[in-house]
């Protein structure tokens, strides 16, 4: 339950502390004085909406605290036993959250204050006018198997999607895929026929040029063996130079080394001279090979202008076209999947949406049958609410029919949509009793209505009142109202009161609260027929809840 709320910086609200009592607690007050910002403040300590115009005037943002009993399993929330969720609002609508002094998301803030806390208003109201909201009620109360059912339905509809997306997707494509197909197997081919290796174009083109001047390489590979081997050349006179320095050693030690680099120089061009002849040797004209080298670094080349700058980039590009070919080639293979995969997405949506109508079907009788026991408590015995099954053209996410409610202030008159057959203060009791039936079918501990009263007054007033007090006994609710009839039951009775523009609350004691029923009832608080009848509503309010006390 809800212990105490704070509230600073919000609306007319500049700071403000409330207790709550853990059954009925009732908020009255003139318009305007700030009751609703009360229950806009918890709004957002449950992680609703936030707008910048609900700071104050003069704040530099709005704060709320509300203190709850923990939740089982969300310890790590919660600090001896209690749980803290507070909201901070600056004026650009951006602040912060936290849950238990911890800073948290307001998306967490929204899942734990959906667990602890409902709010209901006149826009909720609006929202049981929608089919969807009126389906969802009717699963909520076939109970959990059924909504498990939902949840099939909505996970296999989910599927069905994905997969159908993806069939069309493959469809839609496939001429662009087939002429994919087709360059990259023409590519593939082009490139696996040439049979590139890593650096090749650079080999043969060093091949190409030897063959390519192969006369020329002779002649100097010949004129380079004359000098160096021919008659007085330079392997003899370098001989003969080594010699001399031999000679000159014999006679100096100081010549030692130019006698060591001329030994050595003669090995060396002894050895270079036996080398270009062997390189001459080699030298031999092919054209033959010559023209295959051509032609295959021209094809080499011809890759190199279409694939890459050289082979190893065109080997690159080989393996990125075998890959996407791979990949366009498996294409039929996905199609075949796909549409098993809605075939079977198809059989399952249907199996699961059929076990989502029985259920409907089976829980929309006793769904009407309970909401008319509560209609009956509301003051409203001879209206009725019918609860129709809708086919829908084709089987979706909540399955194969929508839920609607029909309302009839009368036997006499006709079963029409709730939109169209219930007035304003019809409707917040139709609410009343549809949040009644789900009463003992969830575990929400606190629940919330503000202006529940939209359009209803006298005996409908009493049976409202009466009402929220029974429901107030398995758990707390929390009314703003402006009927003395729902107020008299209260088991704590706050006034709201704007001074000097900011909102004050008072817990009221018995006599406080006959004067302020008495205000509510004629607008004056010292009217002495008006506090007669407040004295009355009060006793009756007590001998009506003794009376249901008794009964059960």
């Amino acid at each position: 339950m809800l212990h105490e709320l704070h509230i600073s910086g919000l609306g007319v609200i500049d700071d403000l502390d409330l207790e709550l009592h853990p059954r009925l607690t009732v908020l009255t007050g003139e318009t305007g004085a700030g009751k609703t910002m009360v229950t806009s403040g918890l709004s957002l300590a449950l992680g609703g909406k936030a707008s910048g115009q609900q700071v104050r005037t003069g704040s530099a943002a709005a704060r709320i605290q509300a203190r709850f009993d923990a939740i089982e399993g969300e310890e790590g929330w919660s600090d001896d036993g209690e749980l803290v969720l507070a909201r901070t609002v600056r004026a650009d609508a951006k602040g912060g959250a936290r849950i238990g002094g911890q800073i948290a998301t307001v998306r967490a803030l929204a899942d734990l204050g959906a667990r602890v806390a409902e709010v209901h208003g006149q826009h909720q109201s609006l929202r049981l006018l929608e089919p969807s909201t009126q389906t969802s009620f009717l699963d909520r109360y076939a109970g959990n198997p059924h909504l498990a059912a939902v949840e099939r339905c909505r996970t296999e509809a989910t599927r069905l999607r994905v997969a159908r997306t993806g069939l069309e997707a493959l469809l839609e494509d496939a001429r662009d895929r087939a002429r994919e197909l087709d360059l990259l197997a023409y590519q593939v081919h082009e490139i696996e026929d040439v049979a590139p290796a890593p650096g090749e174009t650079a080999t043969l083109e060093a091949e190409a040029a030897r063959l390519g001047h192969v006369e020329r390489l002779q002649e100097i590979a010949g004129a380079v063996d004359e000098a160096l081997a021919g008659d007085a050349g330079a392997v003899d006179r370098v001989a003969g130079t080594a010699q001399d320095l031999q000679a000159a050693l014999s006679l100096d030690p100081a010549a030692e080394g130019l006698s060591q680099r001329a030994d050595g120089l003669a090995v060396e061009v002894a050895e270079l001279a036996r080398d270009v002849r062997a390189y001459g040797e080699v030298l031999a004209a092919d054209p033959e090979r010559l023209q295959q080298i051509r032609e295959r670094i021209a094809a080499l080349r011809g890759l190199h202008r279409k694939y890459g700058a050289d082979d190893v980039e065109v080997l690159a590009y080989l393996t990125q076209a075998r890959s996407r070919l791979d990949g366009l080639t498996g294409a039929e293979d996905r199609e075949a999947e796909l549409r098993e995969e809605v075939a079977a997405a198809t059989t399952a949506l249907g199996a699961a949406a059929a076990e989502v109508t029985a259920g409907r079907a089976r829980a929309a009788p006793r769904l009407q049958a309970a909401l008319g026991v509560e209609l009956t408590a509301l003051g409203m015995p001879q209206a009725s609410l019918e609860v129709v099954l809708a086919a829908t053209t084709d089987i979706g996410s909540t399955g194969a029919e929508t839920a609607e409610l029909r309302f009839a202030g009368g036997p006499e008159e006709p079963s029409l949509a709730l939109a169209k057959g219930a007035s304003g203060g019809e409707l917040s009791r139709v609410m009343l009793a549809c949040r009644s039936v789900l009463a003992d079918l969830d575990d929400v501990p606190t629940l919330v209505f503000d202006e529940i009263d939209a359009g209803i007054g006298g005996q409908a007033g009493l049976a409202v009142g009466g009402r929220l007090a029974r429901l107030a006994t398995s758990r707390q609710v929390i009314v703003v109202t402006h009927l003395p009839q729902i107020a008299c039951f209260a088991d704590r009775h706050v006034r709201v009161r704007k001074e000097d523009g900011r909102a004050t609350i008072e817990v009221l004691d018995e006599a406080a609260r006959v004067v302020e029923l008495s205000r509510m009832l004629a607008g004056l608080e010292d009217s002495e027929h008006a506090r007669s009848h407040a004295e009355e509503l009060l006793a009756e309010a007590r001998g009506t809840m003794q009376d249901a006390e008794a009964a059960t």
